[in-house]
């Protein structure tokens, strides 16, 4: 007999109509795919929920931030859920210092997925290292970067 054990995921997280929801502004918003934009929020309330399990410093990718800034337009439902699995509000700490973190962006990411992972969620890594996290020594993509060229104006 095979035994088929499923690592939970973000979704599982929210009442499914709330999920539809989320995922729905995210997916007009941004002007992906449903399923896509699905995916970012899975990601989001997964990411969310390792916060809540680690005294650690966390970060969300740029694709996965898009899911959290959507999750806290819903103030009642995104307090009522920091309260459940956190027990107290996950407040969004943006970085506005223009230093450059020591730690680079792809070991942030590293560091979050594998926090994700050990708080049994499953991790959709083409949300977590595309564009600039695949740089292992950028801390947020340049104009100018391989994955993102100049435009053609500016190269004249």
């Amino acid at each position: 007999m095979t035994v088929v054990v499923e690592t939970p995921t973000g979704r599982g997280l929210i009442p499914e109509d709330l999920f539809h929801r989320l995922t729905a502004r995210v997916a007009k918003e941004n002007s992906v795919p449903l399923e896509y934009a699905g995916r970012i929020m899975d990601q989001a309330l997964a990411f969310l929920a390792a916060c809540a399990r680690t005294d650690q410093p966390l970060a969300p990718s740029d694709t996965v931030d898009i899911g959290w800034h959507t999750f806290i337009l819903y103030t009642h439902e995104y307090a009522d859920f920091c309260d459940r699995i956190s027990g107290s509000f996950i407040h969004h700490v943006p970085n506005d210092s223009e230093e450059l973190s020591d730690t680079p962006l792809v070991d942030m990411l590293a560091c979050t997925t594998v926090a994700i992972a050990s708080a049994g969620f499953v991790v959709d890594d083409e949300l977590w290292f595309t564009g600039a996290a695949k740089c292992a020594k950028c801390s947020q993509c340049k104009n100018g970067c391989t994955d993102d060229p100049p435009p053609a104006a500016a190269r004249k």
